[in-house]
């Protein structure tokens, strides 16, 4: 049944002000994406939604809001995230997927179109599968493999690539131990390794630290372990020419791309994501 409460929007500004007052980033979009998803309308909707919830909406949206102000993601609360064109089911096993990832796939996509929309593509360390999914999506004449260390990663990367309707080959593998099974070298290599050293830790903010897995976050006490092992593991895996699109943290770029110099690639250089940070790193592997 419906209440003689407040309305929907009236209910929104009055989370964002105790998420404000909480200390919460971004008050206003978490309220009123919480409750968009809620009603099933359109963020931009809420603010003229002027009817009232019902009690048991209510409840579950004053739930919703009492675990925002415990900095829990939004991500996390929902269950699921949007990347690019994508809706993505979540578990502990996986990171939520960040616009800045976006522009690893950008950098993908032209690689690949540069090879005529066609070509075998790893992703190494899937996650989600946002990165691959997405390309899978957007250039479904590839042929798509997607690794990871965590069974429970890859679990939910198989439901989210059901769910968008995309083929690819999941693998369990760490880095590129296991993977001598295939039969086609690799024209495109892409991954979003864990960057951050773990004494980084304390300067995260909680949503990150507290939610997101350590094992798909931290790289250890130094931060460029994993790129390190994918420049020293991964050729055997790849054609000559292949090209290579690496998610990379702030103040990393010409560190990965020197080192990657020195495992024998072509560093090419970087793209930024939408706040102009550097955030993919291309190499090329010339062949041996």
């Amino acid at each position: 049944m419906r209440t003689g409460a407040a309305s929907a929007r009236e209910l929104s500004r009055e989370a964002a002000t105790r998420l404000e007052r909480a200390g919460v980033p971004e008050p206003i979009a978490s309220a009123e994406v919480l409750l968009s998803e809620l009603l099933g309308v359109g963020r931009a909707d809420v603010a003229f939604y002027d009817e009232p919830l019902t009690d048991e909406q209510r409840a579950l949206y004053e739930t919703w809001i009492s675990r925002r102000m415990e900095r829990e993601p939004v991500q996390r609360i929902l269950g699921y995230g949007y990347f690019r064109n994508l809706k993505l089911y979540l578990n502990e096993h996986a990171l939520v997927p960040r616009p800045d990832t976006e522009s690893v796939v950008d950098v993908a996509l032209e690689c690949i179109d540069r090879r005529g929309d066609r070509g075998v593509v790893l992703d190494i360390g899937t996650g989600s599968g946002a990165i691959a999914i997405a390309i899978a999506q957007e250039r479904p004449g590839c042929e798509i493999h997607a690794t990871d260390l965590s069974e429970g990663a890859l679990k939910i990367a198989r439901h989210n690539a059901e769910l968008n309707g995309v083929e690819i080959h999941f693998h369990g593998a760490d880095v590129a131990a296991g993977l001598d099974f295939l039969n086609k070298r690799v024209d495109l290599l892409v991954s979003n390794p864990p960057y951050i050293p773990s004494d980084a830790a304390t300067r995260l903010a909680p949503e990150v630290h507290r939610w997101d897995p350590h094992l798909a976050l931290y790289s250890g006490p130094e931060e460029l372990t994993f790129f390190r092992r994918i420049f020293a593991e991964t050729p055997p895996l790849l054609s000559a020419g292949a090209d290579v699109v690496l998610e990379i943290g702030d103040g990393q770029a010409e560190t990965v791309l020197a080192l990657g110099e020195g495992f024998g690639f072509t560093p090419l250089g970087w793209r930024p994501d939408l706040a102009g940070s550097p955030r993919a790193a291309l190499l090329r592997w010339p062949g041996r």
